[in-house]
């Protein structure tokens, strides 16, 4: 196993930071990583907002259903899908396809990724912030979005003051199918189960008795941020 999985495979997610800054060659290395990531057709279709305002770190903080890690963390990127550049490039571009819409998300996590595995590498831990969509219309006005962009998720990047402990995921015996979809493994999804309930009974912080199973009915049996269609429409984007 070299470094590199060495990292990948270490991640966890980190909500609470100290208060030092990350050196600026850093952030730097951390954005050129992103910025290389793979894209799809080189339409970069994606911006990135760097938010330092501190009335807007506290703004989105409450925004993302009041998580202060927006505010405390070092650094708070907005990843958005963007294609009012390619507007202003191409003034014919069809751009209201869902496809193309799917294209510049999927970009953004492509590239989100790199950034912070590039952060992990450099000793630095972070979160993903979805929850920026709960209110995507007022983080979007408050971001001076123009048409054609739209926000997808916030990345928190700082230096760790927690180690929590690294969750379990599905065995790859599960995710991975061979030539094709095979049978959901249930005795699988019990052992996992079971695997969850001793992570959240023993973990230092935030312990609960939920399995995995369990956390995905009371996930998915509720609406989910039904308004994004809405949104998404009037930014011109994936209407058709």
């Amino acid at each position: 196993m070299n470094s590199v999985i060495e990292t990948i495979l270490s991640h966890r997610s980190i909500r609470k930071f100290t208060t030092q800054e990350i050196a600026s060659e850093h952030l730097e290395s951390i954005i050129q990583s992103g910025i290389a990531a793979s894209s799809s057709s080189l339409l970069q279709a994606v911006s990135v907002i760097r938010v330092t305002d501190n009335a807007k770190r506290q703004k989105l903080a409450e925004l993302a259903g009041n998580q202060t890690y927006v505010h405390t963390a070092a650094e708070f990127l907005v990843f958005c899908i963007d294609f009012n550049r390619h507007k202003n490039i191409c003034s014919d571009s069809k751009l209201d396809f869902t496809e193309l819409t799917l294209i510049g998300a999927i970009d953004a996590g492509i590239m989100a990724q790199n950034c912070i595995l590039a952060a992990e590498s450099l000793s630095l831990g972070g979160v993903y912030i979805g929850g920026l969509r709960n209110n995507a219309q007022q983080v979007d006005k408050l971001l001076e979005l123009p048409m054609h962009c739209a926000v997808l998720f916030g990345l928190c990047l700082g230096h760790p003051d927690q180690s929590p402990e690294l969750k379990p995921r599905l065995p790859a015996e599960i995710i991975l199918h061979e030539n094709k979809y095979q049978k959901l493994d249930m005795d699988g999804v019990k052992q996992y189960d079971d695997t969850m309930l001793e992570y959240y009974a023993l973990r230092s912080t935030n312990t609960k008795q939920q399995s995995w199973s369990e956390q995905m009915q009371s996930k998915l049996s509720k609406e989910s941020r039904p308004h994004i269609k809405g949104y998404l429409a009037d930014k011109g984007l994936a209407t058709k």
